[in-house]
């Protein structure tokens, strides 16, 4: 059940993407399977990089409180980009609506996995 869901995730962070790139201008995603492509290296950055990231701007997070981490997921969302060829995004601000858009997404769609899994 676990690689099903693990499945369905790179699914809806697939369709998610390709949502961001229809709703943005500046966000362009060469097809489904770039798509794909980009959700798991997104996931993969998401593991990886963010942590790193999220711990060295500590301080701007809290003084911020906490809003300093969409700026953070930009960045993640850009450095996928940059890693997925036929995945573009132009701009730090494409980047933090493309990152806002996903996100939510992908927070929708995860929990009503999550609920369907009890």
């Amino acid at each position: 059940m676990i690689q099903l869901n693990w499945l369905w995730r790179l699914l809806i962070g697939a369709g998610s993407l390709l949502l961001a790139d229809l709703l943005l201008d500046d966000v362009y995603i060469r097809g489904f399977v770039i798509a794909l492509l980009a959700s798991l290296i997104l996931g993969l950055v998401n593991i990886f990089v963010r942590p790193v990231l999220v711990f060295f701007t500590l301080p701007v997070t809290f003084l911020t409180f906490g809003l300093f981490l969409l700026v953070v997921n930009a960045l993640t969302f850009w450095l996928a980009s940059g890693l997925v060829p036929g995945f573009e995004v132009h701009g730090f601000w494409a980047a933090f609506w493309g990152a806002l858009i996903t996100a939510v997404i992908n927070g929708i769609f995860n929990s009503y996995l999550e609920k369907r899994n009890r």
